[in-house]
């Protein structure tokens, strides 16, 4: 299984921000908004301050989705 943030991106900008904003808010590092922009891991610490910020849960800025090779 392979993660996807597009609910974050979309949430994003269903509240009219930025991906600086987010860092701002969060005081997340720029490396770790490039692995959340990758689809790549990382820690529950991170995604809990993403939520904190945004008042939302997990599985609202996130999603497992099948693997490319799990589909054919």
């Amino acid at each position: 299984m392979a993660i996807s943030y597009k609910k974050l991106w979309k949430l994003l900008i269903d509240k009219d921000m930025m991906k600086k904003d987010l860092r701002a808010m969060t005081g997340v590092s720029t490396t770790t908004m490039s692995r959340l922009s990758k689809d790549e891991n990382v820690s529950t610490e991170i995604l809990s301050k993403i939520c904190s910020a945004l008042s939302c849960d997990v599985g609202d800025i996130m999603e497992f989705v099948p693997d490319k090779k799990e589909e054919q």
